[in-house]
């Protein structure tokens, strides 16, 4: 049993919602992503997720509502997917175990390339405005440099298959509560 709040968070195309999911299913938590909310609002207005990352920076309360959200969730059996969520979890005293899959930015672009029909340049180029957004975003609406802020648990997937991540993401889980039960 998981007795703290479980964040998955990483750059967008790291894996970090597949590990996410995996993690949650393996360890019967409950799954919650802030990505999937931000996609489906932005469907909701008729946007793309890169058209409505740019609304998002003139209008800080999108962000500040669908965090939020997920900090109302994030209670002891459940998993938060999210960039910041460990961050905001910390910052807000709630015990948490803040784990962050990161890759290389090349296997980023491919990954998204092949998921979303396009080229890797091209997918390389969202990319890299997507991660500027959110950075802007984060600083500003935050305090946030994800740069300096790590989690407690990284994991590379730039090499690693899913269920290598997710089994480095398990293990490092049971450890900790094991440890912290003792």
């Amino acid at each position: 049993m998981i007795r703290r709040v479980v964040t998955v968070g990483g750059p967008p195309g790291s894996g970090k919602s597949t590990a996410g999911r995996r993690v949650a299913d393996r360890l019967s938590l409950e799954y919650r992503s802030a990505g999937e909310i931000f996609r489906a609002e932005g469907t909701r207005q008729g946007m793309t997720v890169e058209e409505f990352n740019r609304y998002a920076e003139s209008h800080p309360e999108v962000d500040q509502e669908l965090d939020r959200a997920m900090q109302a969730l994030a209670t002891p059996g459940r998993l938060l997917d999210g960039r910041i969520q460990g961050v905001l979890c910390q910052r807000n005293g709630i015990p948490v175990h803040a784990v962050v899959v990161t890759a290389s930015e090349g296997e980023r672009a491919r990954r998204l390339a092949f998921r979303d029909g396009q080229s890797v340049a091209e997918a390389r180029a969202l990319l890299r405005e997507r991660e500027e957004s959110e950075r802007r975003r984060y600083r500003r609406d935050y305090g946030i440099d994800l740069e300096r802020e790590k989690g407690d648990f990284t994991v590379d997937s730039t090499s690693r298959g899913p269920e290598a991540v997710t089994d480095a993401i398990v293990t490092y889980l049971e450890t900790r509560e094991k440890a912290e039960a003792a």
